[in-house]
């Protein structure tokens, strides 16, 4: 079997590689500047001139793109994508109805949403590790105090000066931008439902669009409500929820952070700028006692990569809920979950005093992930469905 692999920026993308390797299966790697535009001439014809001359089983990509969905329908070619972002805006662009798609989507109420809107084209496939690699990779004597602490998290804050949400804000009237600091504030306290797309009114929604309007891509059917719930108010949502959590923990325990921008308004926190996610990010979890998931809430259900690489790497995992954790993991055995910012805290006190509990959770964790959700697990679920 050969594949043209879509050689787009993707944290797993090595991972990825390898698992199709390891299941006898060749990738020849396509790239042009343009995989992420709807349309480009210059992509249409390189891709045409990639798959002249071979015969290819299929086209994968991490991600679902327009671009690459229309140069293999038009070569009658199937187009694999494995989604593991949310959002995706481009998962509403018309091309998801072309049969040669096969979309595998790891937040199963978009995956539930689509299929009921006629797409029948999606799958449900939950996202996966490395575990192999992850677990056995050693750190060396010059970097283990900085990869080690009591508490870490990885990942943004989305505290970015650009902040979408920040700029919209800005230019609202009084009374709209009370009703989001409202709803806002609401959402932080719900965990397991996302409440924000149900609670925008029209009023709200016309507000907000006299202020930065959202106008659709020219194939795409996504709501102007779908946007600005996922791509401006979950994203302010992740900040307050990542910076009170960061916050509430580091005044009594050591909290080290692992992100790209300057954070003043964590003064407790150890902010240790960007790691490598292949090559320092799973020390990180493995030396960490507590490993931090505080996931974006417009991931619905869904398990995030962040998680898998957790516990992939032999780390013992703190997250929020989600209920896709309870479908294959057992809370308080290979995991723990806390539906609020009090509870973080309870847990991350209790667990940091238990070591062998610790240790034991997070074998657990690592023995499952080994057992059924490597890639090649997931590779061999695509296949099966082909």
């Amino acid at each position: 079997m050969k594949i043209l692999f879509l050689d787009s920026p993707a944290f797993a993308k090595k991972d990825m590689l390898e698992a199709f390797h390891n299941c006898e299966i060749e990738t020849d790697l396509f790239m042009h500047e343009d995989y992420n535009v709807r349309k480009s001439a210059t992509y249409d014809a390189a891709f045409d001139a990639a798959v002249e001359g071979t015969s290819y089983d299929f086209v994968f990509s991490f991600n679902y793109y327009p671009i690459l969905a229309t140069c293999a329908h038009r070569h009658n070619l199937r187009y694999v994508s494995y989604v593991y972002d949310s959002p995706l805006v481009a998962l509403y662009s018309f091309t998801i109805t072309y049969p040669t798609n096969y979309i595998f989507l790891f937040d199963y109420p978009i995956y539930e949403e689509l299929k009921q809107g006629g797409i029948d084209r999606v799958f449900y496939l939950p996202l996966a590790a490395n575990a192999k690699r992850l677990s056995n990779m050693q750190a060396s004597d010059s970097i283990l105090d900085k990869i080690s602490s009591e508490i870490s998290f990885v990942g943004s804050l989305y505290n970015e000066d650009h902040l979408l949400y920040d700029r919209l804000y800005q230019k609202l009237p009084a009374f709209t931008k009370g009703y989001l600091d409202a709803i806002l504030a609401a959402q932080q306290q719900v965990y397991g439902e996302f409440l924000i797309p149900g609670l925008l009114n029209d009023t709200v929604l016309s507000d907000i669009q006299k202020s930065v309007p959202y106008t659709p891509n020219e194939d795409g059917i996504e709501t102007p409500r779908y946007i600005y719930a996922n791509y401006f108010l979950a994203r302010k949502l992740a900040e307050l929820d990542r910076t009170a959590i960061l916050k509430k923990l580091s005044s009594s325990h050591q909290v080290k952070l692992y992100t790209n921008n300057p954070t003043p308004q964590l003064p407790k926190v150890e902010n240790m700028g960007a790691i490598d996610y292949y090559e320092i990010m799973p020390l990180v979890f493995r030396h960490s006692k507590i490993n931090l998931n505080i996931t974006l809430r417009s991931i619905q259900k869904g398990i995030p990569l962040r998680a898998f690489d957790i516990m992939g790497s032999g780390g013992f995992l703190l997250t929020n809920y989600q209920e896709d954790f309870l479908n294959y993991f057992v809370p308080g055995e290979d995991f723990i979950y806390y539906s609020s910012y009090e509870e973080a805290e309870t847990y991350a006190g209790y667990y940091l005093s238990r070591e062998k509990e610790r240790q034991q959770i997070a074998a657990n964790a690592l023995g499952k992930i080994l057992d059924a959700h490597t890639f090649e697990h997931r590779i061999h679920t695509m296949l099966s469905i082909l």
